[in-house]
């Protein structure tokens, strides 16, 4: 499980790795272009789903568990990237694996 740490809290928001390198790339090129948008998850233990306001002046921080990234899926951070340029912002959904193989968010 991995974390990301934003604002000046110690209040940690517990990602799965994968899910989070993902996130992590589609944050950075949103920030990186001095953009604001909001990110939605699901608690993990289901007690229900919260909202953030991420903002290129607020100090964000990734941890991982893993030492070594995981691959990326080009179609999960499209579709990441689709949703964080919508009015809802970023909604973090479980990667999708059709039967045929190929990896969909």
């Amino acid at each position: 499980m991995g974390l990301m740490f934003y604002g000046g809290t110690s209040d940690a928001i517990w990602i799965e790795d994968r899910a989070l390198a993902h996130l992590k790339v589609v944050i950075a090129t949103k920030l990186r272009r001095n953009e604001s948008f909001t990110l939605s998850w699901r608690h993990p233990d289901g007690s229900g789903r919260s909202t953030i306001w991420l903002h290129p002046a607020i100090p964000l921080r990734f941890v991982f568990d893993e030492p070594e990234p995981p691959p990326l899926s080009p179609e999960w951070i499209t579709a990441m990237a689709n949703s964080a340029n919508s009015s809802g912002g970023i909604s973090l959904v479980p990667e999708q694996v059709d039967p045929g193989g190929s990896t969909q968010p």
